[in-house]
């Protein structure tokens, strides 16, 4: 297959192309474009002249423009999901549940898009404000920039037109060079629901051509990514005075604490740590349990972790498929073995099986190895004992990241002391640090990044808020 660029509600044959393969086969599944410096300048200006018409677009036209979107997925679930398990090596059943997390992203936004978030301000409250009437209005930002990673296609993506579209802003889109079959499906539902040209354009290319232009473009306004710390920072020395939002990821940690039914938990710990090969932003990468309790649960995580299926991801009964490519299965491993030398055992796992990497828990890794400093996105899940409650909460923060964290207990005091010292921008409590819902404020401190998605709150990062003042 053939990809074309989606650009002012045109399909265009790029200049050059690059063969996209499968994490899992190698196999080459599709040849993509690959953006040249002009083609992402056709792009900007396509935004750029669509950016009147979506201001102009009165909200309901936008909420249906969202709810045809939820019509079309709906229709083509399994298409969806076969997409994302064959680029992205994601196990079907898996990718079925990003696909239902993405149409309900989408009936969030066309929700949202109803109700933008306008309001009245009480002059008269001030000295000198007597005889006037204020109101602060929602406008679009302008063009969005939107750079998206590979580990959520299709829902990420979501995070990003969503709000975009339902607050009134034009979108570039540039998907992961992984990923890029699901953004280019989505662009073509979006384009059969009746968004209006050059409201959404798709440019697949390299992140230091693409990325770079988006970024550096005066005409873009808005840029908002999803990948590691290291680019994000750079974006944000290179964005001048645009708005930015950056999810930067974590080394999201859980603590158990002594009084928790180990049973009642086990099958979230497993679901966190492994799911999607632990190529999640949230994925739990670090257990502080009670050490009363650390036997218990290393022997339970074995045994859980042991009954997961490896394979094809597009097999009904594969849990655990590729990493997204050769040479995160090296450093991966790599990282392991830097631990098995720093003092860690290896309880289970730790080898590699083509491009699948065994679920592997570690135990005792000190705090400055790899797999617990910094972020592993992989099959690794790592366990250290505790006593005290705030020597673990003070493990957890030991950390440049701070995304989200989770907490098991029964004692209410220790739950409300987790909550306020923990330095994570969600902390879930009796939940793993993996949960998420799509209309929740989502992100984080430190090195996690900062601003918000979650729908209505991405939308009041892609806004601004203008004053009218009348004096009677």
């Amino acid at each position: 297959m053939k990809q074309q660029l989606f650009i002012g509600g045109e399909w265009q044959e790029g200049n050059n192309y690059q063969d996209l393969t499968s994490p899992f086969s190698e196999k080459v599944i599709a040849h993509i474009p690959m953006a040249s410096l002009e083609e992402v300048d056709r792009a900007v200006e396509a935004a750029v002249s669509a950016k009147y018409v979506m201001k102009k677009l009165p909200a309901y036209k936008r909420a249906e423009i969202l709810e045809n979107v939820v019509k079309l997925l709906e229709e083509n679930r399994e298409k969806c999901a076969r997409i994302i398990a064959e680029e992205a090596a994601k196990p079907i059943q898996t990718a079925r549940a990003e696909v239902a997390r993405t149409i309900m992203t989408y009936k969030f936004a066309s929700e949202e898009a109803r109700r933008l978030p306008n309001e009245m301000v009480n002059m008269d409250a001030a000295p000198g404000g007597e005889d006037r009437i204020a109101y602060v209005l929602r406008e679009p930002g302008g063009v969005v920039g939107a750079i998206t990673p590979f580990n959520f296609p299709m829902n990420l993506v979501a995070h990003k037109l969503g709000p975009a579209i339902a607050s009134g802003n034009p979108v570039i889109l540039k998907p992961a060079s992984q990923t890029p079959l699901s953004a280019y499906f989505i662009a073509d539902l979006f384009d059969k629901a009746g968004l209006p040209k050059g409201a959404l354009n798709v440019i697949t290319g390299k992140g230091n051509i693409v990325g770079e232009a988006l970024i550096t473009d005066p005409r873009v306004n808005i840029i908002t990514f999803t990948g590691s710390p290291e680019v994000g920072i750079s974006i944000k020395n290179k964005a001048g005075l645009k708005k930015v939002t950056l999810e930067l990821g974590s080394n999201s940690a859980v603590i158990i604490d002594h009084d928790v039914n180990i049973d009642e938990l086990i099958d979230r710990i497993v679901m966190g740590a492994f799911g999607y090969q632990g190529q999640v932003c949230i994925s739990l990468q670090r257990i502080y349990v009670h050490e009363t309790l650390k036997e218990e649960l290393i022997s339970k995580l074995k045994e859980k972790s042991k009954a997961l299926q490896l394979g094809d991801p597009l097999d009904e009964a594969t849990n655990i498929s590729a990493l997204i490519t050769p040479s995160d299965c090296e450093r991966v491993l790599s990282w392991i073995e830097e631990a098995v030398s720093l003092g860690a055992k290896v309880a289970t796992g730790g080898e590699r099986i083509g491009n699948i990497i065994q679920p592997t828990i570690m135990i005792d890794p000190p705090s400055n190895t790899s797999v617990s400093c910094k972020e592993v996105f992989g099959p690794v899940v790592t366990v250290n004992g505790f006593t005290d409650w705030s020597d673990a909460i003070a493990e957890v923060n030991n950390s440049e990241f701070g995304l989200q964290a989770g907490v098991f207990t029964s004692n209410l005091s220790k739950a409300f002391q987790a909550s306020d010292d923990l330095e994570v921008g969600g902390v879930m409590i009796n939940d793993i640090p993996t949960f998420r819902v799509d209309h929740m404020p989502y992100g984080g401190v430190k090195k996690s990044g900062f601003g918000r998605e979650g729908i209505k709150y991405a939308i009041e990062e892609m806004t601004e808020m203008k004053l009218v003042s009348f004096k009677r």
